[in-house]
């Protein structure tokens, strides 16, 4: 029977504790912020920045010196496409640099006096191309843009020079060699379905340890030494901590986490190849081993601004470290090494495969294996942590009953004084 009794008291304070945590969470604003409205705001925000997916109608402005049929011929053909807008013509480079500078055109097509008089005479000329390099999208669709319209032009000029008879010896001539342009897992080349599926994955990990590391500020702040958790019965045991913890923030990131995978790139159209098992497999280790790398993260918390200090710094260097936006291969040993310490790593590498690219959870098994030794190696870190607190809150009340002892026995001390001196 004490068996049962044990196992039941243990239940009843993890459910205590979860019930504690819920309060919490919806009482402290900064918390339901993390914890609610920005995994629910912040995807719809970045996929609606992204929807366009490319960029088109890029401005540029021209510098014609040629003033011939030939360089009109250029200008027409890079305006009709759909990546390039001519908005401006100057006269020089220095009026051109200055459109640049004031951000009203993103590159400058300039064409040289002797465009056409080194064409006519059967002589190579260049068109000079200048890219703000600031946005690297901008610079992709001029510099393509202005290539393919050369390779046009080059192509016509062949044909004329040959004097081909028929149109296939023509065809034969300018691409001798056919080839067929298909892109893979990215159709449309677009941007927000390039890097979308690992912010989304980024944004779960960032905002749980957010809010678990608030959390645990208010905690110690309300706490009288500054303690991670509160001197009552029912924290006493660690592993009941730990559960009724975990049993909140699963239950809310449960459904956060089905909002930012299967919920969002839906709404925008993003690729959806993952089977829903499979999803269902890679979310429930990344989920469990995001919170309690949170709640490590939260011991080292001592004031609610310290969260924010630590975990948005770090933001941008784990998008990189995922080999999402910079090439896994290009990414230094090292650093290599630091990222497989964070969940999201193995998670949006994964996540992207399976949503993007249509795998199957064998063929990104040595992810999900990467998540469960996460998930078990961080509970363990997570049970000494609170152990440790357990045990610093138990010296402190033990302290406080000792000053409680001096200080009654100093009150009897004084009474016998008193007693004594009316005697």
């Amino acid at each position: 029977m004490s068996i049962f009794h044990n196992i039941y008291e243990a239940i009843s304070d993890a459910c205590y504790i979860w019930r504690q945590e819920m309060k919490q969470v919806v009482h402290d604003e900064g918390v339901l912020i993390f914890f609610i409205i920005v995994p629910l705001a912040y995807p719809l925000l970045y996929s609606w920045i992204y929807n366009n997916e490319v960029v088109r109608d890029v401005p540029v402005v021209v510098i014609d010196d040629s003033h011939t049929s030939l360089s009109r011929q250029f200008i027409r053909e890079c305006d009709a496409s759909a990546d390039v807008r001519v908005a401006y013509y100057a006269s020089d480079m220095d009026e051109a640099q200055m459109l640049i500078s004031r951000q009203v055109v993103r590159a400058i097509y300039w064409i040289p006096s002797d465009f056409a008089d080194r064409l006519n005479r059967m002589e190579q000329t260049h068109i000079g191309v200048y890219c703000d390099m600031s946005l690297m999208l901008t610079y992709k669709a001029a510099y393509q843009t202005a290539v393919a319209v050369s390779q046009h032009m080059n192509s016509q000029i062949q044909v004329k020079l040959t004097g081909n008879p028929t149109d296939r010896e023509d065809e034969v001539l300018v691409r001798p060699l056919d080839y067929a342009d298909v892109p893979m897992f990215n159709p449309s080349g677009g941007y927000g379905s390039f890097i979308l599926p690992g912010v989304l994955i980024l944004i779960l990990q960032q905002t749980l340890v957010l809010g678990i590391g608030l959390a645990a500020g208010t905690a110690r702040e309300s706490n009288r030494y500054n303690d991670l958790l509160p001197m009552q019965r029912q924290y006493h045991g660690v592993m009941r901590v730990v559960f009724g913890k975990t049993l909140c923030y699963f239950m809310i990131y449960a459904v956060m986490g089905a909002w930012l995978t299967v919920v969002v790139p839906r709404l925008f159209h993003f690729p959806t190849l993952a089977q829903w098992p499979h999803l269902l497999a890679l979310m429930l280790p990344y989920t469990l081993a995001c919170i309690f790398f949170g709640m490590v993260i939260s011991c080292m918390v001592r004031y609610r601004e310290n969260v924010m200090l630590l975990v948005v710094f770090i933001s941008v260097p784990l998008l990189f470290m995922t080999g999402v936006s910079w090439p896994q291969s290009n990414i230094p040993g090292a650093w290599q090494g630091v990222a497989w310490l964070f969940p999201s790593t193995p998670a949006a590498r994964a996540y992207v495969r399976m949503n993007s690219m249509g795998a199957t959870l064998d063929d990104v098994l040595v992810e999900y294996r990467a998540l469960w030794i996460q998930m078990f190696a961080y509970c363990a870190l997570a049970s000494l942590v609170y152990r440790h607190q357990l045990r610093l809150s138990r010296n402190h009340v033990h302290e406080r009953l000792e000053i409680m002892k001096r200080k009654r026995a100093v009150r009897e001390q004084m009474k016998a004084v008193n007693v004594k001196a009316k005697q």
